[in-house]
């Protein structure tokens, strides 16, 4: 088969397309010829050798895939080769197949394209896992998103508002913000020409945000606790704007607040597959109602990988790039 290898890191350059051995599923595993795969982040970071895989897992990134399962590995039921399914993965999406552990596997949600359910696994157990089985958002809280036209802030803005949330998010344009505001946020924040503390605790009458969800990290940190609401719960995915700050332990204590830091690539699989499950529960149904939807900016031939590396890296993008074999 053929996948993206990255032979040295650096620059999106570094990403090439390349023959590799097929991948053969293990107990508990099922092999998916991939039809499509998503650019993450974490993709970015690994090819400039920032953030290595898991033990065991792929040596070739991508985070999420679609296609059909090819071949089922010893011990596994409940699916059959030839199944349309979109998948969680810990690396080797950008491929022509990948193996992928059975409970990261789910159905391809009813009316929904296959290459566009690539758009789906990381962003929807991101979301899930954080905002409501670690943050635990409640119906009339208000969720402040961080990064609100990523495709982890546009999947962020839907789901609060499908439970009831007030939902407001900070982009770096106004065309972003309007993509959000279509997507059902009430609240704009534009970072670049707004103290997104000063707009929140004016239209919150100086409340705050209940929960946030931020992917900046310790630039982010003190303005973030100011931020919070009381008993506020915020919670860390991302370290865009560096790993270390200093915490005001008395603004925390005084707010009874909380602040989390959570990864989703190097769970163990029995963590991962209990995220893949609530998400098939709760995430699945609002998609196939029509009540949530993938938003995605541009679909690029795998081959394309660096191109798609440099949109990601420019910034100018509103929710998901996908790569298609």
């Amino acid at each position: 088969m053929h996948a993206i290898t990255i032979p040295e890191f650096g620059g999106p350059e570094a990403l090439v397309w390349a023959e590799v051995p097929d991948p053969v599923p293990g107990s508990g595993e099922v092999l998916v010829e991939v039809v499509a795969s998503a650019v993450n982040r974490a993709d970015v970071m690994q090819r400039k050798g920032l953030y290595p895989p898991p033990p065991g897992a792929s040596p070739y990134p991508g985070l999420e895939c679609s296609g059909r399962i090819a071949a089922l590995g010893p011990g596994v039921s409940g699916w059959a080769v030839g199944d349309e399914v979109c998948a969680l993965l810990a690396g080797g999406g950008y491929a022509e197949k990948v193996c992928v552990p059975v409970g990261q596997l789910l159905p391809v949600p009813e009316g929904l394209d296959l290459a566009s359910a690539a758009a789906l696994p990381e962003v929807t157990a991101t979301v899930w896992s954080n905002i409501f089985m670690v943050a635990h958002l409640r119906p009339g809280e208000t969720l402040l998103v961080h990064g609100g036209g990523s495709g982890i802030g546009t999947m962020a803005v839907q789901l609060a508002k499908a439970v009831g949330a007030r939902v407001a998010v900070t982009a770096g344009s106004k065309d972003k913000l309007e993509h959000c505001r279509e997507l059902g946020a009430d609240i704009l924040i534009d970072y670049r020409e707004q103290d997104f503390v000063e707009e929140l605790q004016k239209v919150t009458g100086g409340v705050g945000a209940d929960v946030i969800l931020d992917i900046v990290g310790a630039k982010y940190l003190a303005r973030n606790v100011e931020a919070l609401a009381v008993n506020g719960r915020l919670v860390i995915i991302g370290l865009q704007g560096g790993s270390k700050a200093e915490l005001d332990l008395g603004a925390l204590l005084t707010k009874r607040a909380a602040v989390m830091g959570t990864n989703l690539r190097g769970r163990p699989l029995a963590e991962k597959a209990a995220i893949i499950a609530a998400v098939r529960e709760h995430v699945w149904p609002l998609i196939s109602g029509g009540r949530v939807r993938p938003v995605v900016d541009r679909v690029l031939p795998m081959r394309e990988a660096p191109e798609a590396h440099r949109v990601l890296e420019e910034g100018a993008h509103v929710g998901k790039v996908l790569l298609t074999v």
